[in-house]
């Protein structure tokens, strides 16, 4: 089952974000941030992509300056592709 991984430039945000989707009903996990990706805090969201619509609305809606996108998690064909 692939995962979706909400990146974070805010170790705050990341945890934040976490709280508000458990929250809504939405599973989710605060986890390390591929390192090849280069990104600030090393944190970030991990959810199914079977919620991934519910998630980016609550994330949307939350309006998180540190946000900084979407990657599918394990990556589809060995490559890390983010989506902003």
């Amino acid at each position: 089952m692939t995962d979706i991984l909400a990146v974070f430039r805010s170790r705050t945000q990341a945890i934040d974000c976490k709280t508000r989707l458990v929250s809504c009903g939405i599973p989710a996990a605060v986890v390390a941030t591929p390192s090849e990706l280069k990104l600030g805090c090393g944190f970030s969201v991990k959810f199914p992509a079977s919620v991934q619509k519910a998630a980016a609305f609550q994330i949307s809606r939350a309006g998180y300056s540190a946000f900084y996108g979407y990657m599918s998690y394990p990556p589809a064909g060995g490559r890390r592709n983010i989506i902003r």
